[in-house]
């Protein structure tokens, strides 16, 4: 609250008021008593400090600077068009897919409206690609209130799907995203494991499983036979995007010294596309007729013995296979192309399918806790296709796979039966040595930038 301010001539008027009656009182002095005339004089010098009080209060306030004016703000309050906030655009998502993931569970999960799923399902130029999801994709939708605007996905490392509401429908488009490929060259020595020494070498998760199942995994077991000291030489493609590295592509050429042994190997395309796979350099298939071993284990908990201590009988008795000790459920691959010739219930093997190949071969996989959709009496199966998972049924100790090769009903060790090749057809030779022939040149030259780098350290 503001002081009060008085007029000069009000204050004049107290002032003088109060000097009257102090003389008044001083007139009269002789005759009072000693206590009065103290509170006469006390009155008194009080006197300047009522003047000065008086004075404060009726001195003006200090005036504040005048206050700035946005007449901008004013004019839009006064806006009568103006309504508030403008109306909320498209809510852009992305959602990263998860393993056992739909787009229904998805589109749910969003909020969004799932009888439009059923719309772009019948789209003749989206339909399969819409609902091909893998774990890791990403897919970024856009709404409004639920009404999907928009759908992006990438389809592959050149492919981008895209869907957008045009009309009362929707449009589908496809965006290529052109990948520019280099081609690199790495080599590598092995401390403790293949995985460990190519990731140190640059060389990605993926390349790495090429190497060790697709192209020397049927030579070299990567959990038996890796020795300190191993080296690896890699020619393979890099992928780039807007200069921008994507992923590793193709491996070209490789070589793998082991325990002083050299295999090489390189990638090799007919023009007419009838022959594909990697090969030695004199053309024969790295891809062996049969797999060395039928599963990704853990250990071999026992290996080919005619004289082993049976762990439950106590007594001796050959076994006649492998045992590959895995966790229950692990997945395992008939070992080569055929046909089931059984499956089944089988005494101490437990649930077991035996699979014939052909020219008397046949290999047997025991212990099983379930088969899978190709282990069926009398089904084709192809080498690699799921005939059943581990498990611990029949006489066994633990969760594991009895593995057991046969050539013409006679026991051979899985692990070091020499397994057939597959050889580039004759007339595909020169077409062949042409192209495996720039490819070894390739890896020789980053066998001799290796020996200068040592050279010169």
């Amino acid at each position: 609250m503001a002081p009060t301010q008085l007029p000069y001539a009000q204050l004049f008027r107290g002032v003088s008021l109060l000097t009257a009656i102090e003389f008044r009182g001083a007139s009269r002095a002789a005759t009072r008593p000693l206590a009065a005339r103290r509170r006469l004089l006390l009155a008194a010098s009080l006197l300047p400090v009522a003047v000065t009080a008086m004075l404060f209060i009726s001195a003006p306030p200090a005036l504040d600077p005048p206050a700035t004016l946005d007449l901008t703000d004013l004019a839009a309050a006064a806006d009568p068009l103006n309504t508030g906030s403008a109306e909320a655009g498209p809510h852009r998502v992305e959602v990263t897919v998860q393993r056992n993931d739909t787009l229904d569970r998805i589109f749910r999960s969003v909020g969004l409206d799932i009888a439009t799923l059923s719309e772009l399902r019948r789209l003749p130029d989206a339909g399969k690609a819409i609902d091909l999801l893998r774990p890791g994709d990403i897919i970024t939708l856009t709404h409004v209130d639920g009404a999907l605007q928009s759908l992006n996905r990438r389809i592959s490392d050149t492919l981008t799907l895209s869907v957008s509401r045009a009309g009362g429908g929707f449009a589908v488009n496809y965006i290529e995203n052109p990948l520019e490929i280099e081609v690199a060259a790495t080599r590598a020595r092995i401390d403790s494991s293949l995985f460990s020494a190519g990731r140190d070498a640059g060389l990605s998760a993926e390349t790495i499983m090429v190497l060790a199942n697709e192209i020397f995994g049927w030579d070299i077991d990567f959990a038996l036979d890796i020795r300190r000291g191993d080296e690896i030489s890699v020619i393979y493609q890099r992928k780039f995007q807007d200069g921008r590295y994507v992923s590793d592509g193709r491996v070209l050429a490789a070589e793998f010294v082991n325990q002083g042994r050299t295999h090489r190997a390189v990638w090799f395309e007919s023009a007419d596309g009838a022959v594909r796979g990697y090969f030695t350099p004199d053309g024969r298939g790295m891809r062996k007729a049969f797999l060395r071993a039928p599963l990704d284990f853990t250990r071999i908990s026992s290996g080919f013995n005619p004289r082993r201590l049976h762990p439950i009988s106590g007594r001796v008795r050959a076994h006649q296979g492998v045992d590959y000790a895995a966790p229950t459920g692990t997945p395992i691959w008939a070992a080569g192309d055929g046909r089931v010739q059984f499956a089944g219930r089988k005494g101490g093997y437990g649930n077991t399918v035996i699979v014939d190949h052909g020219r008397g071969v046949t290999t047997l996989y025991a212990h099983m806790s379930r088969f899978g959709k190709a282990g069926r009496t009398g089904r084709q199966v192809k080498q690699g296709e799921i005939i059943g998972y581990v498990g611990s049924t029949g006489a066994s100790t633990g969760p594991h796979l009895h593995y057991e090769y046969r050539v013409n009903g006679q026991h051979k060790n899985p692990s070091t039966v020499p397994l057939p090749n597959t050889e580039v057809p004759t007339r595909y030779a020169t077409e062949f040595r042409n192209a495996a022939g720039a490819a070894l040149g390739q890896l020789q030259l980053t066998d001799r930038r290796e020996v200068d780098a040592l050279a010169s350290r």
